[in-house]
């Protein structure tokens, strides 16, 4: 007979270095920074700021990309999400489809066959968020969960964007609940566009991280901060408390399981 003693298996992995955590750190920072500063703005102050928030949103987790799951990982999904970005919005502005019938507004900066350059880090600042968490929890279903995940993301974007005059809609039939300047058909083309990009990340990028790899508190603070600044800003700055209720009960849809499974589940 023999006493055998358990020991519980160690997480192996070394994290980041201290500057290379700082980076990342300030970088998300300063995207946080300038989401909180937006309600305070107006005019050219608040139309420089909704484009750098975009450019500082999707370097801080093309960066945690990096530094999770290595250089292959952060510079195929940037690859991808810029192109899918970008085609899916140039073949909804001569079509039509999936979204419905929109135009951009000039204010939104540069643009490459009226798509302005902007568009397509939005896509990728919340592809990659979405993605970890799909992979978390989802299981085989990871693009159904992605989809989902991006198309409540845009019930809070797509509200403040029109607010703002960054772009319009032509609304002909049934449009999102609480918010009639944009079509239902949007929220539809949010699901099936997003299914498909995280379908497409999931198939091609690497699932292990490196052995000297970021934590996920970064996804973690991004996902939560989205979830907090949708519903308080749309609740007490915007006075649209339609909104704040649909995006936060969509989004927080999505956000509880990988909460729990971060903080309560397996490690």
């Amino acid at each position: 007979m023999s006493i055998r003693h358990y020991s519980p298996r160690r997480n192996r992995r070394r994290g980041i270095s201290g500057r290379a955590q700082f980076a990342l750190n300030l970088t998300l920072g300063i995207a946080i920074l300038l989401q909180v500063s937006y309600p305070l703005l107006s005019g050219e102050a608040l139309r420089v700021v909704t484009i750098s928030t975009v450019y500082w949103g999707a370097g801080a987790m093309a960066l945690h990309a990096l530094l999770a799951f290595g250089a292959r990982y952060a510079f195929t999904y940037l690859g991808i999400a810029l192109s899918f970005g970008f085609f899916i919005e140039l073949l909804g502005l001569k079509t039509g489809w999936p979204f419905g019938t929109y135009q951009y507004d000039d204010s939104l900066g540069p643009q490459l066959i009226d798509v302005p350059l902007v568009v397509p880090f939005a896509w990728a600042m919340i592809a990659h968020p979405i993605l970890c968490a799909a992979r978390r929890v989802a299981g085989n279903w990871v693009f159904l969960y992605g989809g989902f995940g991006l198309m409540a993301y845009d019930l809070f974007l797509d509200p403040q964007m029109v607010a703002a005059g960054r772009w319009k809609w032509e609304v002909t039939g049934s449009h999102v609940p609480f918010t009639p300047e944009v079509p239902l058909s949007n929220a539809f083309g949010w699901l099936l566009s997003g299914m498909a990009l995280i379908a497409i990340l999931h198939l091609i990028l690497p699932r292990d991280r490196r052995k000297t790899s970021a934590g996920f508190a970064a996804i973690d603070i991004f996902l939560i901060w989205t979830w907090f600044a949708g519903v308080i800003s749309n609740l007490f700055f915007f006075d649209r408390p339609g909104i704040a209720f649909i995006f936060g009960l969509t989004f927080g849809a999505v956000l509880a399981p990988f909460i729990f499974s971060r903080w309560l589940g397996r490690p």
